[in-house]
């Protein structure tokens, strides 16, 4: 596939070829679904917690006679009957953390990237870098770039100016190209993919 190659200015530089491997690939939303359940349940804590009538404070005699008193028999104030008694089927900390193999996890971004390659949603730039971090300039360079605020950047490696510039714009965000999920693929509808970036997902992908 091939599609143009811009400058920070949104103008057409060159062009270059997407893998088929990568972005022609047939589109499984079964395994992109699979993959992005996992991603959130892999980003829950499970430290919720509460406490069962055996940790709740007190209770330890009769709080009044068996008979002759018209309540309900009780044996203890820590029973979940009473204000400040233990909780019943109430949350324990647990692990959400679903597998799932690398083969399958690689298919469903490939998936990802040959959907949005399909829907043009990908802008190819030749190199993304500013002197200094300013957010100002890189707002500009992605209104020029994809036509508004809101947009995926790749980037092949550290760069402080252009992590530090995009981090002010409150639509966009940036990540690694060898960080790549399907959540954030899947959460913007434009992704920025420099050509050194390129080089990173064909390494793991192609």
């Amino acid at each position: 596939m091939q599609v143009e190659v811009k400058n920070l200015k949104g103008e057409k530089v060159s062009t270059v070829e997407l893998p088929a491997a990568i972005f022609e690939v047939p589109v499984r939303e079964d395994l992109m679904h699979q993959a992005l359940v996992r991603q959130l349940a892999n980003a829950r804590l499970g430290t919720h917690s509460t406490k069962t009538r055996g940790e709740v404070r007190g209770g330890g005699k009769k709080p009044y006679k068996q008979k002759g008193t018209g309540n309900a028999r009780q044996g203890s104030r820590r029973s979940p009957t009473f204000v400040h008694g233990g909780k019943v089927h109430t949350p324990k900390p647990r692990d959400y953390t679903l597998s799932m193999p690398k083969k399958m996890r690689r298919a469903a971004l490939r998936s990802a990237l040959s959907a949005k390659a399909a829907g043009q949603q990908i802008v190819v730039v030749d190199s993304l870098s500013l002197e200094k971090a300013k957010t100002s300039e890189m707002l500009k360079a992605l209104v020029a770039l994809v036509g508004t605020d809101s947009a995926l950047v790749l980037l092949p490696e550290k760069n402080d100016a252009v992590e530090k510039s995009i981090r002010n714009i409150e639509h966009a965000k940036y990540l690694r190209a060898n960080y790549l999920n399907v959540r954030d693929l899947l959460g913007y509808d434009r992704v920025v993919l420099p050509v050194a970036a390129l080089d990173v997902i064909q390494g793991y992908l192609g």
